[in-house]
């Protein structure tokens, strides 16, 4: 929970290693990600996912004890590798190939009931972790507890169908998507027309937050108020990756906290541009979570 406002986030999805034609392994996944960021960040959210009875299965146990992340929601299932996406280099520019039949697709529903019987204040989620059986029906156990639900859309090929998405969107309280996920899934002449569009075709109940990288990003709200800002300058740019999933956490975090619209995405964007200082998406050094909350009690 918050330690202000005592809700306590479940986080659904993929915990994954990015593989390297080098043999590293780097631990990541959207909804992982957002976990450890909300974690660090002073919240204590629950990750419901799952892993395989192998050593990378092992190392994300140990980074979630050792970031004091609960592990009560995170399955280990015996007849599924632990996540990964291949990354190879084409041209000097990274492809990614995400595999199928990972653990992260293996979350069963039946092993949620402890987590059925407390309330479910607000339930974040991805889509490439509803790809398959029976993390799907996992997923949509929780949703149907769940008081507020926020959808993190991550449209990756093949793993999707633009009618199955706007599908899993129904009814959800905040989806955050990039504009290019926008364009794919909507209609309209421009980012307004297009967000109207989303809100009533998928009828999103709060709002949509629409990231546009380094232009900033943009809060659409249902009853038709729009926030915009823009993105930071970073002055030591080293990986961009995370960046989505650190705004996604901070956003979450305000919504939590009931912080105003304005400074939820001051906030989101500012921190945001602090993880494109790092090598990946998230950190074990408390202190650059510390420095991003300076200024956040006010």
């Amino acid at each position: 929970m918050t330690a202000s406002s005592g809700v306590r986030p479940v986080i659904f999805g993929e915990v994954l290693f990015d593989s390297f034609p080098d043999g590293s392994n780097v631990l990541g996944g959207a909804p992982f990600n957002v976990a450890w960021n909300l974690q660090r960040l002073g919240a204590e959210p629950l990750f419901v996912g799952a892993v395989g009875t192998d050593e990378l299965g092992e190392r994300v146990c140990a980074a979630m004890a050792s970031a004091g992340l609960d592990l009560r929601g995170l399955q280990i299932v015996p007849y599924a590798p632990t996540g990964r996406v291949q990354v190879t280099l084409e041209v000097g520019e990274p492809c990614y190939d995400i595999l199928p039949n990972q653990a992260y697709d293996r979350v069963d529903p039946g092993s949620l009931a402890a987590f059925l019987t407390q309330p479910l204040p607000m339930l974040y989620h991805g889509s490439l972790a509803l790809r398959a059986e029976p993390s799907r029906s996992a997923c949509n156990l929780l949703a149907g507890r769940a008081d507020r639900r926020f959808v993190d859309v991550n449209l990756r090929p093949p793993w999707y169908q633009a009618d199955s998405v706007l599908e899993m969107l129904r009814g959800a309280d905040y989806v955050k998507l990039n504009r290019d996920e926008l364009r794919e899934l909507t209609r309209g002449t421009n980012d307004g027309n297009r967000v109207r569009d989303l809100i009533e075709r998928a009828e999103i109940r709060e709002a949509v937050v629409l990231t546009s990288g380094s232009e900033g990003a943009g809060i659409h709200t249902n009853a038709g108020d729009r926030f915009d800002a823009g993105a930071p300058a970073v002055t030591d740019l080293r990986d961009p990756v995370g960046a989505g999933d650190a705004f996604a956490s901070v956003t979450i975090l305000g919504i939590l906290e009931a912080w105003p619209w304005e400074t939820t995405l001051a906030r989101a964007l500012d921190f945001a541009a602090r993880v494109c200082t790092l090598q990946g998406a998230t950190t074990t050094d408390p202190s650059f979570y510390a420095a991003a909350r300076v200024g956040w009690a006010d």
